[in-house]
């Protein structure tokens, strides 16, 4: 018997199309990944990165002088709070001897017949009371009445000792903060040189040496123009008789010579030739710039300042083409820098961080005005 049964209708399983799903989902997470990625930063190019290393040098160079600043301000005030504190402690000495002999007329008026009104009024807290009340005056000999003004003028003297070593303190931390905080700036500025010179290849090391070879023979044919006019200036023959000068000047310029104190700096700064430069460093072993001159010219009996600010305001300045050996130079806007002259327009400097005492030319950076200490 035939069936009335509907047959059965086999469905297959929708099979997802795989290549498509997979090249959707490649193209968002492309998408994803474009919009997610930052914006390329173009590598600086090897004149970039010279400026930009030369730039942080010299702003190490003027963290260095504000270190140096502040370390010479550090040392005058702790000098200053060291003073204080042993008057301080010599005035509480002497405050206390008298004090004892007081105690003593205590002791001997007790012995006599109990301690008298007087003697509670010269252990009250306020001793200049005793002198405000007439009727007990009387009651003090000579001799007390003298320690007792001792013992007043001692303790005012001693407590106004104690408030300016007070005051001295808080200023001492004030100038070991600033040292702190430029020890801070110079380390952060040498640090970030140091880093975008290990960002180079061998390659653009080799181009970076080479443009520094670069500067460094422009500025050695501006020190040669320099010598040739120093020279020429030297051979200029003396004015007719006739026309010499009225009263008689002291030779200056290239044609005079280097002073005997002079001599002997510029000896001591050859001497250092080789050591390396270290930011607030006075020698024997290591110097920054500042540090150098002033130990060179300190050789020679000249005490200078410790900063090439303070530097830079001692002695007569001179005009760079009447330079003679021995004399400052300084650098830049700031005066953050500076070098002693040699002569035929070279001078001995400590440069930077990373390297040492040597002698190029003074148009290696730009001239901010030279001095003659001595």
């Amino acid at each position: 018997m035939p069936s009335h049964r509907k047959p059965r209708t086999r469905t297959r399983p929708a099979v997802p199309a795989l290549g498509v799903t997979t090249a959707a989902l490649a193209s968002v997470s492309l998408l994803a990944q474009s919009a997610d990625a930052a914006p390329t930063v173009p590598k600086p190019s090897i004149e970039e990165v010279q400026r930009k290393v030369d730039d942080l040098y010299r702003q190490a160079d003027l963290a260095t002088q504000k270190y140096d600043a502040a370390k010479e301000a550090t040392s005058t005030q702790r000098a200053k709070v060291d003073s204080l504190l042993d008057q301080v402690a010599a005035g509480t000495a002497k405050l206390n001897d008298t004090r004892r002999v007081i105690g003593g007329y205590a002791a001997a008026q007790y012995r006599d017949g109990g301690v008298t009104p007087t003697m509670r009024l010269l252990f009250s807290d306020d001793p200049q009371a005793f002198f405000d009340q007439d009727q007990l005056m009387g009651r003090l000999s000579d001799e007390q009445h003298r320690t007792l003004s001792t013992f007043e003028t001692e303790r005012a003297a001693n407590a106004k000792k104690r408030a300016e070593a007070s005051r001295g303190l808080a200023a001492l931390t004030t100038s070991q903060q600033t040292l702190r905080a430029g020890k801070e700036e110079v380390q952060g500025k040498l640090t970030a040189a140091r880093t975008l010179l290990s960002t180079l290849t061998a390659r653009e090391k080799e181009r970076l040496a080479a443009l520094e070879k670069k500067k460094q023979d422009e500025a050695e044919r501006k020190a040669a123009e320099l010598a040739a006019r120093q020279a020429a200036a030297r051979e200029k023959p003396a004015p007719p008789a006739g026309h010499a000068p009225s009263a008689p000047t002291a030779p200056s310029g290239p044609s005079a010579p280097a002073s005997a104190k002079a001599a002997k700096a510029l000896a001591f700064a050859r001497a250092q030739m080789g050591k390396p430069y270290v930011w607030g460093a006075t020698g024997p072993a290591s110097y920054d710039c500042s540090g150098l001159t002033q130990a060179a010219w300190k050789a020679a009996g000249v005490d200078l300042p410790r900063t090439t600010w303070d530097q830079v305001k001692v002695g007569t300045r001179v005009a760079t083409a009447d330079l003679q050996p021995g004399d400052l130079v300084f650098f830049y806007d700031d005066i953050s820098h500076v070098g002693m002259y040699t002569g035929n327009g070279m001078m001995i400097h400590a440069p930077h961080s990373g390297a040492y005492v040597r002698e190029e030319s003074i148009y290696y950076m730009p001239v901010y005005g030279a001095v003659r200490p001595g």
